[in-house]
Parts: C-alpha cells; sequence; structure tokens
C-alpha cells in the first residue's frame, strides 16, 4: 500500500508553535513515526508539507496514481479551500483520510466548518500524533475489505 503524507500551512511549526494546543512533536518526529508504523505493515509514505495551496494540490495531482490512501492534515484550509476539495474529489481512487491534531468541534466556530469533510473517506480529529497513526490503521483495514 502506497500512502500519501500531505501536512498544510503552519505545520512545519509543529513542536513550537502553540506545544499546549499542538504538542511538542516535530514535523520530521511525526513524519518518522508514520514511516516507520507504515514499514510494520508493509506501506510505504510520501512525506510532503507546505504552506502554499496550489502546491498541495500539486502533489495530489502528481502522486494520485501512486498513492492509494492519504493521511492529510490540511490545516487551516480544512475551512477556505475549495481548490483542495475539488482535488480530493477529482482521485476518488485515493482514500483520503482528514487528520487534525486538535478537535475542530471545540475551537473556534470557524474552524468548526470542513468544506473537505464531505470528499474525504473518513475524519480523525481531537487525538494529537495518535490521530496520524489511528489514519493509518484506518486506511490499512480499509484497503483489505476492498
Amino acid at each position: 500500500m502506497n500512502i500519501l503524507l500531505l501536512n498544510g500551512p503552519n505545520l512545519n511549526l509543529l513542536g513550537e508553535r502553540e506545544p499546549a494546543l499542538y504538542g511538542t512533536t516535530t514535523l520530521a518526529q511525526l513524519e518518522q513515526l508514520v514511516v516507520t508504523s507504515a514499514e510494520e505493515v508493509g506501506a510505504k509514505i510520501r512525506a510532503y508539507q507546505s504552506n502554499h495551496e496550489g502546491v498541495l494540490i500539486d502533489r495530489l495531482h502528481e502522486w494520485r496514481k501512486w498513492a492509494t490512501g492519504c493521511i492529510f492534515n490540511p490545516g487551516a484550509y480544512t475551512h477556505t479551500s475549495y481548490a483542495l476539495r475539488d482535488a480530493i474529489a477529482a482521485m476518488p481512487q485515493v482514500r483520503v483520510v482528514e487528520v487534525h491534531l486538535s478537535d475542530l468541534t471545540k475551537r473556534e466556530p470557524w474552524r468548526q466548518v470542513s468544506v473537505l469533510a464531505d470528499v474525504v473517506a473518513h475524519r480523525i480529529q481531537g487525538k494529537g500524533v495518535a490521530g496520524y497513526l489511528e489514519a493509518l490503521e484506518w486506511l490499512t483495514k480499509d484497503a483489505a475489505t476492498r
């Protein structure tokens, strides 16, 4: 199984930015954790982070034929990016799990809206770094049942 691990804006600051809310794990540590866990189940990971919406769309387009699944934390683009929504909808063969470190239902009202929710296969939020591992597990089980 090939899985794309995408992280959106400001996630390059993990471990520094609001650690009380997002934790102290850095992006490099998070990526390594997912890669190691994926290897244990025979999955391959391609990890990428960008603060730029168009670059995230380019990666989805570029890797859509390689990936069977995608773990995606779109950051603030969750609430605003119809372009990312369209990119995800354009690749139905790739199962996308939307992941958020914090629980958006307990945040500001504008953060509670996901324009991606109806085009992703699954959503996980409020579980910190463990949410990424849960997404990996979900994708693995989903692939086994397809």
